[in-house]
Formats: structure tokens, sequence, C-alpha cells
């Protein structure tokens, strides 16, 4: 395994992290544990020492299940990231609470990456006004977490405001060949490098989707240049490739794909990509994002909507649909994430969004039309 330190940490990381997002479930829906605990320890007998997880993972069980796995091995070992549900905080007192559950629920007296859980700006100025300054300091000062750091889920310049507004030791945000210029992008990675701040990796194959069958498309790049590597190792080795990361988050379903990624990981190296090999990257990105049918960046500037629509989100999975040609995947994520109230039939053209695009979308038009695609979705299904 290869490891790589944090900037001004001692602390060695292994440049594969586990993470305990995506752990394999029985027919009740639950974790499979002995199938989950197998996968772990495979992980750490192959030299893995980082795993992620969080309050909210399998419904609260995997911190749980992690607690277990933690209860068989050598504690001092591993490095344990999990985060706090910002989502569920509902005053200073609610911080703590669920700091001391956390470490029961890991039977550990301390946690050694500890988050602020998909952070965005409006989120980020709730916990501040709530006292997460307070709580963060108080929690490291009593020996409670060791490393502090946030994940993120929004723009650019939100990311920049929340990273330069604490004595952050990382952040971790999705980071994949595809999505250079998508949330904190390539740009939040040299923020964070030129600000010391580490870098953990998440959704570096966009959710399994880089790793699936590729359009045709992008196929015939992948003709043309000869690649002969599995979409999945051509994913992986992108970010790895970046040697401010220090940790690739992969959240893991079987042993085989365990295995599969710790291979990789042993292969792994930073800065060796030639400019050839890059030009490839940036054409298989270019073919990707010609499939994209409405040039959303969700920037968001159209909410909120008269009518509650989830306009960027809902443009965010029908985009997706397309790229990957996954009809009935992305009509799942539509029905699962989308409230009814906020599904794209619930527009009505009022047009209040037009004007705030700051892309000219003919929106009323566009989430029209994906009314209808969905529908049509479902009416197939």
């Amino acid at each position: 395994m290869k490891y790589r330190k944090m900037p001004y940490l001692d602390d060695k990381l292994s440049t594969l992290g586990f993470g305990c997002m995506r752990l394999p479930k029985n027919k009740e829906g639950k974790i499979d544990e002995e199938q989950a605990l197998a996968m772990l320890h495979y992980a750490y007998e192959n030299g893995v020492n980082y795993y992620d997880t969080a309050w909210s993972y399998h419904n609260g069980e995997s911190e749980p299940l992690l607690g277990k796995f933690l209860s068989q091995i050598e504690r001092n070992k591993v490095f344990i990231a999990t985060k706090l549900p910002c989502w569920l905080v509902k005053n200073r007192a609610d911080m703590d609470n669920f700091l001391e559950k956390q470490m029961e629920h890991l039977q550990t007296s301390y946690i050694d990456y500890y988050l602020l859980h998909s952070l965005n700006q409006k989120s980020w100025m709730e916990m501040k006004r709530l006292g997460v300054i307070d709580f963060l300091d108080k929690a490291k000062m009593e020996g409670k977490v060791r490393h502090l750091g946030f994940s993120f889920h929004d723009s650019y310049p939100a990311f920049k405001k929340i990273l330069l507004a604490y004595q952050w030791d990382f952040c971790q945000f999705l980071l994949n060949y595809l999505d250079t210029n998508y949330q904190a992008g390539m740009n939040g990675y040299k923020l964070a490098g030129q600000n010391g701040t580490g870098i953990v990796a998440m959704e570096p194959l966009r959710g399994g989707k880089l790793a699936g069958h590729l359009p045709e498309n992008v196929a015939a790049v992948w003709k043309k240049h000869n690649i002969r590597l599995s979409p999945v190792k051509f994913a992986l080795r992108w970010v790895w490739n970046l040697e401010g990361c220090q940790v690739l988050l992969s959240g893991m379903s079987s042993l085989e794909q365990v295995k599969e990624n710790v291979h990789y990981a042993n292969l792994c190296k930073a800065n060796v990509f030639d400019a050839k090999t890059l030009k490839i990257y940036k054409e298989v990105r270019r073919e990707f994002l010609k499939r994209i049918p409405v040039m959303c960046s969700e920037c968001r500037y159209c909410l909120p909507c008269p009518q509650k629509v989830a306009i960027p989100d809902i443009f965010g999975i029908y985009n997706d649909s397309i790229m990957f040609n996954e009809k009935d995947r992305h009509q799942k994520e539509y029905e699962l994430f989308i409230p009814d109230e906020s599904k794209a039939d619930k527009c009505i053209a009022c047009g209040a969004c037009v004007s705030k695009c700051p892309r000219h979308i003919n929106i009323p038009e566009e989430v029209k039309k994906i009314a209808e695609y969905f529908a049509e979705c479902k009416v197939i299904d």
C-alpha cells in the first residue's frame, strides 16, 4: 500500500480510504455484517488505514459496524473519520451529544478525523450561528477529536469562503476527471494546496457512473487511443496523479471491489502524467460533456422558485441520465431525491427564474421537457 502525509501532520494515510457508505446489504436491507467485516479486515490486512463513516450512513448502522471492526483490531494502527450531521443540529448542546454518541458507536475514546458533514454556504452560516467554532475548538482541546475538517457540496466561491474561515486540517470534496469545474473542483484543489489544507477526494468514480458502460462517443475515444485500462482504473489513477490529494475515498460494496481497489492503490503514483496522457483525459471529458442537454452550472441563482421546483437538482439528474445513458437508474434517483412537491411537473412556467439565469437557459421550457421525460420513463417501467 502507498501512503501520503497530510500537510503539517505526522499521519501517513493510505492512498486508498475505505468509505463505509455503500456496504453490502442483506435481504432485509440491513448491512450484511459478515460480508462487511470480511471486507474491512481484508483492507486492514492489506495496508488500508483510513476508514470513513458518518452518522447517517446506512440509516445509522455504519458507525456501529465500524465500531465492531475497531474492537477486533489494533485501534492505534488506523485513522477513523466520521461526521457531525449538521442538518440535525438545532443548538450548541446537540453538537456535544452527537460527538459523544458517535464515540460510543465507534467504541473509541477519540476520533482521528472529524468533519462537518455536507457543508454549503447556508449550512455553514447556520452552524456558525449555533456556536460550531467553540465546539470544534473544545473537542480538539479535550482530545476527543485529533483533526478537523469539512465535507462539501456547493459552488467554488462557497468553498473558498468556508476554507478560509477556520484553521481546518483537511477538507473533503468531489474530485474526479469529469467534474474538474463542478462544485469545489480543481480551483478548490489548488486553493486547499496553497492554504496547506489536506485533501480527501470523494466520488472518484462519480457514484459509480464512471465505472460502468461507456457511451458510444466516449468508447470511440477509448478505441482511438487504444486505452487498455478499465474505466475504474482510468478514473482512479487520475485522482492519484494529484500529489496534493492525500486520500482517495472509495465506497466499496463487495470483497471483489476491495481487492481490485487495493491492487490499483498499490500501483498508484503522483505527477506521472505526460502531456499526451492529460490530453486523452481532456478528450474523454469533452466527449462526456458533449452529451449534456442542459448547460446548467448549478449556481442556484434561479432559486427560490415560487412553486418550490428544485430546478438545479432536477437539471443535474436529467443531465446525468442523458450523459451516462442510464434512464432507469436516474429515474429512481429522481423519484428518491426530488420531493413530490418539488418535481418538474409542478412548474407553471411563471418565468420568475428566467431573468436570474446567467446562462440564459429557457428554464420553463427545459423543465417541461424533463417532466415529460421522467413521466415517460415511469410509464415504461
